[in-house]
Order: C-alpha cells, then structure tokens, then sequence
C-alpha cells in the first residue's frame, strides 16, 4: 500500500489566548463573553483579515492564526495589541481583556483545514510566556521581520520551552511588561519633543567618483553641527541620520525611525573648483516640501554656502523666531579649504571603527593640522585616535598614548573653548588617564554646548556608571540609546550598558544588553570580555568560558590584559568584575 501523502507547507504561526480568562469569567461570565466577542468583532477579526491571516480555530479564550507571511502576522499582532490598550485606558484593571501572542515560521502539517507540528507547538508556547498586551516571537520569525516592521523588540536570549526538545530564542515586543521568569526592565522611552526636531539625512554624492564621497558626507556633518548651535530645536544626531545611507528614501518611514518631524536631504556635485548642492526640508508628518533649492558656488565659498543653508532652514521651520535669538555656530571652522578636506577625509575614516581606519584617520588629522595648526577640529580628531586605540586595547604603550591624547584634546578646547566636540574628545582623555571628576566636568560641558549631542550624553552616562552612579549613569544610557536607536557605534555602548547593570548587580538584565551588542557587531571582542564576567557571575561557566575563547579568537591576548581590570574609580567594582571571572575559572 502507498502511503498517503501529508501536505506540510511553510507558514506564520499565531498563537493567542486571554490573559486571567478563568478569573475573569468567574468574577462575570456573561459580560466577559459579550466583551470577548465585542473585541473580535470590532479589533481582532478585522486586524488579521487586513493582514491576510487564516483563523484556524478558536477555543473559549484562544485562537489559532496562519499567516503566508511573518511580516503580515507581525503587523496584525501589533495592530491588535495597540488596539486593545486603546480600549483598555478608561477599563479598570481587574476587568481588561489582554491578549497573550506567540509567533513562529516553522514548517506545519495540513490535515482537514486544521494545522499540526512543531510551528504550531512553539507558536503555543511563545504565547504561554508571553505577558498580558505582549508579543513573543521566535528569532525564526525576528529574522524576517527585522527592519521592514516599524516596532521594536528585545532580545531575551536563548530559552526553554515546555516540550520543545531545543531552546528558542526569543524577541519580545519592546515596552511591554516582562515574563516573571525574567527581570529585564524595559528601557525608559522617549518622547517627541516640544520643539520640532529635525534629522538631516546624508546629502547624495552625485560626482560619480566614490572617492569623494567623503566630500558630501562632510558637508551634510557640518550641516548637523551648525544647526545643532542655534539651539532652537533638537537635531538627530549624525550617526543615526546616517544608518540611512544608501537607502530608499521614504521619507515618512525614515522620519518615524527617527523621531524627526523634519527632515533634510539633499545632493552634492563636485566638479574642479565649482560645487553645487540641492536642498530640500520636508514636513515629515505631511510629506510637503517647505522649500527647495539649488545653491552654486565656488569651493573657496563652501563655508558661506553652509551658512546660507542652515539659515534658510532655521526661518522656515521657525517663521516667527526673532533675529537676535538666532545665534550662528562658535564653532571655529578651518579658513584652509584643503585643511577641512582632510579633516573631513579623517573622520570619514575615523566612522568605520575599524584599527586599520584609526590609523589612516591620524594621517589625515596630522595633514590637516599640518596646513591649519589653529584647526580645532583637526586637534580634536587626532586625540579620538588616540583613544579609540586604547578602547581597541592595541597599544603597546598605553601611557604614551594616554599623554598624546590628552596633549591634542587640550589643544583643541584652547582654540575652541565653545566647541562641544572638543570638549567631549577632551572628556575622553581626562577618563582614559582616570582624571574622572574632570571627565565629567569637560562632558557636563559638551552636553551644555549642544544639547543636541547624543554621543555627549552617552559618554555621560558611562562616566558616571565609572564614578559609582550606576543607576543615573543607566538611566542616561538607555535613554540616549532609545534617541540614538540608529547609531552604528550603539554595540559600544550596549556593552557599557551591560558592565553598568553587572556592577549595580543586575545580570540578567546585563546580559540582554551584552546580547544585543553581540547582535548589533558580532566581531567586537571588548563585548565578550564583559559577557564572561557576566555569566560567570549568574553561573553559567560553559557559556563564561565560551565566551572568553572568542574574545581571544577576536582579540589575542585581551583578556589576560583585563584580568584585574581598573576601570572603576570605586575597587569594589573593580574586584567585582574579576570575580565575574573568576567564578568561572578564568583567572585565579
């Protein structure tokens, strides 16, 4: 006899049942079932219809859902979750319907329209742990829906299910209360400021030379810092306007990812000693155009071009504002057109994070202040490389490097006290050189100069997670990391956010942090230094010492040097993290 075939096909799996359904029929039946209904009727049977769902079955207080697409059972999800707490507001507490959604792509078993296997199983058992007006999904399902679904999620790391033979990392759906099974608090969201804030995309290089891309990337940079000084509106900082680079345009997309209710773009063309730039502010919330323009002019005017620029944006978006509370930038530009092209060579290379680019970026500082030695920026540029190769922990004589750092960043906050820049390059080699009430002083600054300046703000946090203020320092942290969502540099951060929770003695919530730096830059060997302490700390010496093997895979020898690391002002967190390692045997 032949078999009869099974017909399986790939598909999105949606799980969801009602939070306390028992408790809440017992305390009303009748009304609950009425509202239960009332919500499918009105939310959720619309939500998955509008999102090609398929209701497979449903029980008293759950439903099955079959999606062709994760991205379709995500959005439903969501959609039926932003809903229901919509309608929640004015319901008292022991009385809200709240959904509980597990979501998983997994291959499935067709048999009578119902649907079978291990997609379904792990669907059900996301659900299981997901909280009241949450979404579990597993990483199967995070993978498709990473940056084509606008919600965040966060990582909560490897986890046992009930009967599923493997862990299943999972994604939970950001903001939303945590399992019990965890004590990951969610970060602090901001919110949009008052004043219009505006992002300023990278301008598109349309020379047709790659080589001077770094031309049109300069010019949009100084565009930000010139706007930043007026200080009449929050500015997206650089690093996350440019995560953009090189991506389709949707404005309005790109304006939500960034909080922005304006947004400027533009295009560079360079060509022998003429430039011309196109401008354009668009009103982010309705598309329009507020203004164009085209702008031509030699390249020994660029700066005035600048200038022109930033002052037709600043009146269109704030009519009314008047002329004397409009203050240019103090920022002491290079008056040497080939000092700022190699300063803005420098930085470009300074962006890739990378030792090979720190070194061709000292190149490029030391030629800009070869040509311009009262160039501010230059000075500051070349004490950052300098630090960066202490924080890749590849000098050979740390001292040395410390003192060149400190020598350029004095210089340059001495030719540019109002830089913000400056200041926080300066704040830099004051915490390398462990001079850290000045670190916080020249950072205080720096945030002070321009509110605007997210990295400022970040490097805030961390110092004062390094003095012993680990609960303000997290919560600048998180908060910059929320509004800088798209920084490149964020794996960085990410793992001084997790050293500070393993100091304020909070590991789980530690190693989500240090989880995501991994996400965000796998090959970052600093991350998992700070990884094996965390988890020798909670415990878990295979994973510790795993952890510390591709830490040396990446960086030879990194955490023999960081065996009695010193980088808290306070010993007894110093000692803290050598006991991480040491319980799980790493150092004696």
């Amino acid at each position: 006899m032949t078999a009869e075939r099974v017909e399986r096909r790939l598909a999105a799996v949606l799980a969801a049942d009602v939070a306390g359904y028992s408790r809440l029929m017992g305390a009303d039946e009748e009304g609950t079932l009425a509202r239960l209904k009332a919500v499918r009727k009105v939310l959720v049977d619309p939500a998955i219809a509008k999102h090609r769902g398929r209701i497979v079955k449903t029980t008293g207080d759950g439903m099955l859902i079959e999606f062709a697409s994760a991205v379709d059972a995500v959005r439903g999800a969501v959609e039926v979750q932003r809903g229901m707490a919509d309608q929640n507001t004015s319901v008292p507490p022991d009385e809200r319907i709240e959904f509980r959604i597990g979501i998983h792509v997994g291959d499935i078993i067709i048999d009578d329209n119902d649907i079978f296997g291990d997609g379904v199983n792990i669907a059900a058992r996301l659900e299981g742990i997901a909280e009241p007006g949450g979404i579990c999904i597993s990483d199967d399902t995070y993978r498709q829906i990473r940056d084509r679904v606008d919600t965040a999620f966060d990582d909560r790391g490897e986890t046992a299910l009930k009967n599923i033979a493997r862990p299943v990392r999972v994604f939970a759906l950001a903001g939303a209360k945590q399992s019990a099974t965890k004590v990951i608090e969610p970060a602090p969201q901001l919110t949009l400021p008052d004043k219009p804030s505006i992002a300023v995309l990278p301008f598109q290089n349309m020379c047709g030379d790659p080589e001077q891309e770094y031309f049109s990337d300069g010019l949009s940079e100084d565009i930000i810092t010139l706007l930043s000084a007026w200080r009449s509106f929050p500015v997206i900082a650089r690093n996350s306007s440019f995560a953009f680079k090189g991506q389709s345009r949707d404005i309005r997309m790109i304006a939500r990812k960034l909080s922005a209710r304006y947004v400027i773009e533009g295009s560079v063309r360079k060509s022998g000693n003429r430039v011309r730039v196109t401008a354009q502010l668009i009103d982010a919330g309705s598309g329009h155009h507020l203004w164009a323009k085209k702008f031509d002019s030699a390249i020994d005017d660029v700066f005035a071009l600048q200038d022109e620029i930033t002052r037709q944006i600043v009146s269109s978006v704030e009519p009314e504002m008047e002329k004397a509370e409009l203050r240019k930038s103090e920022t002491k530009r290079s008056a040497n057109l080939d000092a700022w092209d190699y300063f803005l060579r420098g930085r470009a290379f300074l962006n890739r994070l990378t030792p090979e680019d720190v070194v061709r970026a000292r190149a490029m500082f030391d030629r800009a202040i070869e040509l311009d030695t009262q160039y501010s920026d230059a000075w500051a540029g070349l004490s950052w490389t300098y630090q960066r190769e202490i924080l890749f922990d590849i000098v050979e004589d740390r001292r040395a490097w410390e003192e060149k750092a400190m020598k350029a960043a004095r210089r340059a906050v001495d030719l540019d006290e109002g830089s913000s820049f400056a200041h926080l390059v300066l704040s830099g080699a004051f915490m390398w050189s462990n001079q850290h009430e000045q670190a916080i002083a020249e950072t205080r600054m720096a945030v002070e100069l321009n509110p605007s300046n997210v990295p400022a703000w970040l490097a805030l946090g961390n110092r004062l997670d390094i003095i012993g203020q680990h609960e303000e320092g997290i919560t600048l942290l998180e908060k910059s990391l929320h509004l800088n969502a798209h920084d490149p540099h964020n794996h960085i951060y990410y793992a001084q956010l997790g050293r500070a929770y393993i100091n304020a003695r909070k590991c789980e919530i530690a190693l989500h942090h240090l989880r995501e730096s991994i996400r965000l830059k796998p090959d970052y060997a600093n991350t998992y230094h700070v990884l094996a302490i965390c988890l020798g700390h909670m415990g878990r010496i295979d994973e510790a010492r795993a952890a510390a093997e591709r830490c040396e895979q990446l960086r030879p020898g990194l955490m023999k040097r960081r065996a009695d690391w010193n980088i808290y002002l306070d010993p007894q967190a110093n000692r803290n993290l050598t006991e991480g390692l040491r319980k799980a045997g790493l150092v004696e």
